[in-house]
């Protein structure tokens, strides 16, 4: 954010390592996902659960996707920050568990 803000040489180079880094670790992460599934698979397969088995062959069969922790808001705007987004986690589950109580009395 701050090379948009203040275009200098240093933000710019600043911003290319950390851009550079990231493409890094996720290109290492997308090349262990197969082998770290490939181990569970055959944890699975030796212990014979078969509801795993195919579970886990399904998704080495997809690949390695990115996730994304995009929320939305009441207006529906959308989150991709942590912190908003934990926000809003926070403030749906008050609405949704902080309910009145409302008595009722039986009559009989």
């Amino acid at each position: 954010m701050q090379w948009l803000q203040d275009p200098n040489q240093s933000n710019l180079d600043n911003f290319i390592h950390v851009r550079h880094e990231a493409r890094r670790h996720f290109r290492n992460k997308k090349k262990e996902y197969p082998k770290a599934k490939l181990m569970n698979l055959k944890l699975t397969v030796r212990k014979k659960i078969l509801g795993t088995c195919n579970r886990a062959s399904m998704t080495l069969r997809r690949g390695y996707h990115t996730r994304t922790n995009v929320v939305k808001d009441e207006k529906v705007d959308l989150f991709a920050d942590s912190h908003s987004g934990l926000a809003r986690w926070r403030s749906y589950f008050f609405q949704l568990l902080n309910v009145q109580r409302v008595n009722i009395r039986r009559t009989e």
